[in-house]
C-alpha cells in the first residue's frame, strides 16, 4: 500500500464490485416489457390453467406496463433489488444537474461548503452535469464530470442513461458514500438504476416544490428509490393539504442561500476593479435571457433608459455557461462572477429576474430591485414569487416591459430615498438560511 492512501476506498476489481454490475443487469433485464410479457407467456404454458385467462392477463400485464412507463405506476419490485453493498465511508456524493442556469448546482455547493465548515473529516465528492468544474477546484471539492446528453450528436436517451448509469455506479462503489444527494427537477433512470438496492446508503432528493396530486410528472418509481425528499421553502407560502404521501420522508428548511454576509466584498472593491467612480450610482443588470443586439429585448430597452442618467454605471453580468455578451464601452461593465451575490453591496440597485436563487438573494442581502419575472419559466412561478416582495414594498415588479414603465421604475430607483426604504422593507422578509439548518441535518446523517 502506498504512504497515505485510504484502503477503506472500495475497488472496481474486487468481488463485491463485479456481484453489483451483474445485479444491476440483471434488474435491468427482468424489469424489461419483453422479459416480463415472455415470462408471463411461459407461465400459462407451464401452468395450464392460466392459459384461458391469458385473455385477460396478458393486456392488463400490457396496460400496467404503460403505466409504468409514464409514471403512473410504480415498478415491480425484484428480489434483487435489495442487495446491500459493503459498509459505508465518512463521504457524501452530490449530484447537482444543470437547467438553464445555476439553481441546483448553487445550493449542492451551498450544502457542501457548509457540510465541510461543520465536519471537515466528511468527504464530499460532486457528479454533475455542470461543465463549471474550476468553481468546485476553488472550494477544494473533487468532482467527476458526465455532460448531458443534448451535448453528444443525437445520442439517445437509453444509451446516455447507461452511460450514467455506469459511471456514477463505480462513484459509488469507490467512495462508498453514507448519503447520495441528488438535486435535479427529473430523476435521470441511469441514476435510478445506480443507486437502487444499496440498503446502506442514504439516498436523498433536494427539490423545490412539492408533489401535488395530479400534477406531478415525476414517474411513482423515481420518487419510492430515495428515503429523504427535503424540500426548501419559497416566498410563497406552500399548501401541503394535497400533497402526495411517498415512502420516503419529507424534510423543510427555509430558504438557501450560497453566501453569509460576512462574505459579500466590500462596496468599492468591484468599483475600483472596474473604474467606476465612488460616488456613482451603480446598477446590477441580469436577466438571463434575450440578446444584447436585440433592440427589442429587455436587456436593450433598460440599458437604453439607464444611458440616459449621467451618473449612472451598469454593471452586467455574465453567465458563465451562457454566451459571451459583447463589449457595450460607455458607463456599461460585463462581469463573469460566481456567485454574482459576492458583489452586492456595491450596486445601488439592481434589476433581474424573480429566479429561486437570484431573488432570495436579493431579499436576503436587502438590495434594491427593479424585477423583470419570466414567464416562461414552465412549473417556476416568477411572477407569484416576486410579488411576495412586491406587496411588501421590498421590490418594484414589472409584468410587462415598455420603454415608459421601465423609465418610471428606474427613475424611482434612483432615488436613494426610495432604495432606504426598500432596503428596510427587505429586511422584514429576512428568514434563516436553509443551507445552515440542512448541512447540521446532513452532518447528523452521515
Amino acid at each position: 500500500m502506498d504512504e497515505g492512501t485510504d484502503s477503506s476506498f472500495g475497488s472496481l476489481r474486487d468481488k463485491e464490485s463485479d456481484e453489483d454490475k451483474y445485479r444491476r443487469e440483471v434488474v435491468r433485464i427482468r424489469k424489461s416489457s419483453s422479459f416480463r410479457i415472455g415470462t408471463h407467456l411461459i407461465r400459462s404454458i407451464e401452468q395450464p390453467w392460466r392459459f384461458p385467462l391469458l385473455l385477460f392477463s396478458l393486456p392488463w400485464l400490457i396496460f400496467s406496463i404503460g403505466l409504468e412507463r409514464i409514471g403512473r405506476k410504480a415498478l415491480p419490485l425484484e428480489e434483487t433489488d435489495s442487495i446491500g453493498s459493503g459498509d459505508t465511508r465518512k463521504s457524501i456524493v452530490m449530484f447537482p444537474t444543470n437547467g438553464v442556469g445555476f439553481g441546483h448546482f448553487t445550493r449542492m455547493l451551498a450544502l457542501a461548503r457548509r457540510v465541510r465548515r461543520l465536519d471537515p473529516d466528511i468527504e464530499l465528492i460532486f457528479f454533475t452535469t455542470m461543465p463549471t468544474l474550476h468553481l468546485l477546484k476553488r472550494e477544494g471539492i473533487a468532482a467527476y464530470h458526465i455532460p448531458g446528453r443534448n451535448k453528444f450528436h443525437k445520442m439517445n436517451a437509453s444509451t446516455w442513461n447507461m452511460l450514467t448509469e455506469e459511471m456514477l455506479a463505480n462513484v459509488l462503489i469507490v467512495h462508498r458514500p453514507s448519503i447520495f444527494v441528488f438535486d435535479g427537477a427529473f430523476p435521470y433512470r441511469g441514476m435510478l438504476n445506480a443507486i437502487q438496492g444499496d440498503t446502506k446508503m442514504k439516498k436523498v432528493w433536494l427539490r423545490r416544490g412539492t408533489f401535488r396530486k395530479g400534477a406531478t410528472k415525476v414517474p411513482v418509481d423515481s420518487i419510492d428509490h430515495f428515503d429523504f425528499i427535503i424540500h426548501p421553502k419559497d416566498s410563497v407560502d406552500e399548501s401541503h393539504d394535497d400533497e402526495i404521501e411517498f415512502k420516503p420522508s419529507i424534510i423543510r428548511s427555509d430558504p438557501i442561500i450560497f453566501l453569509d454576509e460576512m462574505e459579500l466584498r466590500p462596496r468599492n472593491d468591484l468599483r475600483d476593479r472596474l473604474g467606476i467612480p465612488h460616488n456613482a450610482i451603480v446598477v446590477y443588470l441580469q436577466l438571463g435571457a434575450g440578446q444584447i443586439n436585440d433592440i427589442e429585448s429587455d436587456i436593450n430597452t433598460c440599458l437604453k433608459i439607464l444611458e440616459q442618467f449621467e451618473d449612472a454605471y451598469v454593471v452586467l453580468g455574465e453567465s458563465l455557461i451562457g454566451s459571451r455578451i459583447p463589449s457595450i464601452g460607455g458607463r456599461v461593465r460585463i462581469i463573469s462572477e460566481y456567485p454574482n451575490s459576492l458583489d452586492f453591496k456595491a450596486f445601488d440597485f439592481t434589476i433581474m429576474a424573480a429566479g429561486y436563487n437570484s431573488y432570495h438573494e436579493a431579499i436576503r442581502f436587502s438590495l434594491p430591485t427593479l424585477c423583470i419575472p419570466n414567464m416562461n419559466t414552465g412549473m417556476d412561478d416568477q411572477l407569484a414569487r416576486a410579488e411576495v416582495a412586491e406587496k411588501a414594498g421590498a421590490m418594484i415588479v414589472l409584468r410587462e416591459v415598455t420603454e415608459d414603465k421601465v423609465a418610471v421604475a428606474i427613475e424611482r430607483l434612483m432615488d436613494s430615498e426610495v432604495r432606504r426604504t426598500m432596503m428596510k422593507r427587505c429586511e422584514k422578509l429576512h428568514q434563516p438560511n436553509g443551507a445552515n439548518q440542512l448541512a447540521k441535518w446532513l452532518v447528523n446523517e452521515v
